[in-house]
This record gives structure tokens, sequence and C-alpha cells, in this order.
């Protein structure tokens, strides 16, 4: 069994987004640039965040001189993957059927869903 990836609080969560979208190891610039458009942030907040991750075990900081790079520790898939069976055991009660209705209603457009089910039955998900 897999380890237990613990859930970020959404503020960590915007960062580690940014971390995983920059070719790694990432700079604090591209990580910050990242997230200027949707949620921007101080640098000492940034830093901050980029210090809670480190902590946590999402990413590891590797200094050189006064500058710094962060790689992810933990992929975004593996992370996407525990959050889900965590939402589907907490809120649907462990049900799919529940899940997928949840899904249905969510507003996803008919091609999202149709996307869903081409790839449940191809069997590639």
């Amino acid at each position: 069994m897999k380890e237990t990836i613990r859930r970020l609080p959404d503020a960590e969560l915007e960062v580690m987004q940014a971390v995983w979208a920059c070719p790694p190891p990432a700079a604090r610039a591209d990580i910050q640039a990242r997230l200027q458009d949707t949620h921007p942030m101080a640098l000492t907040t940034l830093l901050t965040v980029l210090t809670r991750l480190a902590e946590k075990g999402f990413i590891r900081i590797e200094k050189t001189g006064r500058s710094a790079r962060y790689l992810p520790l933990i992929s975004r898939q593996d992370y996407l993957a525990q959050q889900s069976g965590r939402f589907i055991r907490q809120l649907c009660g462990g049900s799919l059927s529940a899940f997928a209705t949840a899904l249905c209603e969510s507003g996803l457009s008919r091609e999202e869903l149709d996307e869903l089910r081409e790839l449940l039955e191809k069997g590639t998900l």
C-alpha cells in the first residue's frame, strides 16, 4: 500500500501546482510567474509556502549560493490519485455510483463526459 499523502491547504496546493507545471528543478521566479495571473502572492509569502512544502516532504529545496531550486518529491499523478480515493471514501461513502452521479452533475460538458467514457472503455485510466 502506498504511503498516505496528506491533503494540502489551498494556498499550498496552488504553489505545488505551479511547481509541477515548471520543468524541474524550478526556480522561484518561474514558480512566481506561473502564479502571477491566477494566484499572485508576495515574495515572502511564496517563500514561506515553499518552505512549508519542503517541511511536509512535497518538494526538496536545492540551494546554490543565494539562489534556490525546487524539486517536486511527490508527482501530480500520485497526489491526484490519493486525493481522489479519499474523496470517494469520505464524501461518497466509498460508492463509485455516488461519485459518478456527482461527476455527471458537476457541470461537465457532454464532450467531457464522452471523453471520460472513452477512457474507461479503452482501459487507459
